[in-house]
């Protein structure tokens, strides 16, 4: 993921309305504009405009049938973001912890040592 789709992606993230309508079309899949709006005090076209945002960056899939729009999650570009993190940190903080058994057994032993002599 390049840095113009992680940035695209955590301002689609950043607004609680977006994270909202994540939350309800990933509860219900196929959820249709209509009844997504419903649950909203804005317009239609206020939510459709939140949905496009997530559509951009491929969070939320739609299907069209007829003239309903069904919205699907993809938690896919989440998926990525997880792991370009996760993957990074987690050798960094691997490496420091194997380093740390490797010393806490070196000073076991040293301590065995000391108490044999």
């Amino acid at each position: 993921m390049d840095d113009d789709a992680l940035d695209a992606l955590l301002a689609a993230l950043s607004r609680r309305t977006r994270r909202r309508i994540l939350d309800l079309v990933s509860a219900e899949p196929g959820m249709s504009m209509k009844a997504l709006a419903s649950h909203f005090d804005v317009s239609r076209i206020g939510v459709l405009k939140h949905v496009r945002v997530l559509e951009a960056v491929e969070l939320l899939l739609p299907r069209k049938e007829g003239r309903t729009r069904h919205l699907f999650f993809n938690p896919i570009p989440i998926q990525l973001l997880r792991d370009r993190w996760t993957d990074q940190y987690g050798a960094f903080w691997s490496e420091r912890v194997v380093d740390l058994k490797a010393r806490v057994e070196r000073r076991i032993a040293e301590s065995e040592d000391s108490k044999s002599a």
